[in-house]
């Protein structure tokens, strides 16, 4: 049992837990995932973590209500406690300690994990110009949180509600027309965002990183729902990634599996993947 520390509503929907979680919080890295069941007849789903205190051995996750599981966990509070949390799954984000400039964008929900590997990447004393994209004001989540680990902070909104009237390419287009030279670029969100800053990047050779949450199931690799197409090779986002190279992801094909689950009731829990593949924040 792991119980509910601190519990906080970030925008409608949008939850964030602080969990009690010291065996966690001890290896956990930025980039990694956990996987939840909340009772002993619940879905296994997976969430990333948002951040961890090893001192106090706790870990953090950011979501979203989308489908009955994340609702389910949306309903516990301070106090209550969660059946089964796993982790740390996945491999941790590797950035390379040459990298002087990164802009670090995410797309909604997508910011909470692209807050980590801002804040990885500050903390190993690169430049970071972090770009965050809404569809409206009211959606706006973590801004303190991504000033802190930046040293630029953009904001855009796709109805113009708050920030720069836009989207994330846009911003990170303009930056790169003014002349910023960028060492790397993280790119966490809906797919479709994904798959167009690499093709922003592609020309200027800039290498970009991109966070692929798929239909996952057990986590660990066998049941094989969270499979992708990487550099023309089958790879499996819980135990390969999730980070993989933008330049390499076969987008098309994993919005295609996405959309396979159109209409059903029973949703991927991070990060809004349906919404993802549908274009949507």
């Amino acid at each position: 049992m792991f119980q509910i520390l601190k519990k906080q509503t970030l925008a409608e929907n949008i939850q964030r837990m602080v969990l009690d979680a010291p065996l966690i919080a001890k290896k956990a890295q930025s980039g990694q995932f956990l996987v939840l069941r909340t009772h002993d007849k619940g879905e296994r789903f997976p969430l990333t973590i948002a951040d961890y205190d090893r001192d106090k051995g706790t870990v953090t996750i950011i979501f979203a209500e989308v489908g009955k599981s994340t609702e389910q966990l949306g309903k516990l509070n301070e106090g209550d406690s969660i059946l089964d949390v796993v982790g740390p799954l996945g491999v941790a984000s590797h950035f390379d300690p040459s990298v002087k400039r990164a802009a670090v964008i995410g797309g909604g929900l997508g910011c909470a994990i692209a807050l980590p590997q801002a804040k990885a990447l500050h903390g190993m004393g690169v430049a970071v110009d972090m770009i965050a994209g809404f569809r409206t004001k009211e959606l706006v989540i973590l801004e303190e949180e991504m000033k802190a680990v930046s040293g630029n902070l953009y904001i855009a909104t796709d109805d113009g509600s708050y920030g720069i009237h836009g989207f994330v390419t846009k911003v990170l287009k303009d930056r790169m027309d003014e002349g910023v030279k960028y060492d790397l670029v993280v790119a966490i969100g809906p797919i479709p965002m994904m798959k167009f800053v690499s093709e922003l990047t592609r020309p200027a050779h800039i290498k970009t990183l991109v966070s692929m949450n798929p239909v996952m199931i057990d986590g660990t690799g066998m049941c094989g729902g969270c499979r992708l197409t990487v550099g023309g090779k089958t790879k499996f986002a819980c135990v390969d990634g999730p980070d993989f190279d933008g330049h390499e992801v076969d987008f098309d094909g994993a919005m295609r599996r996405l959309s396979m689950y159109d209409g059903m009731k029973e949703r991927p829990e991070d990060c809004n993947l349906i919404k993802m593949a549908e274009g949507k924040k």
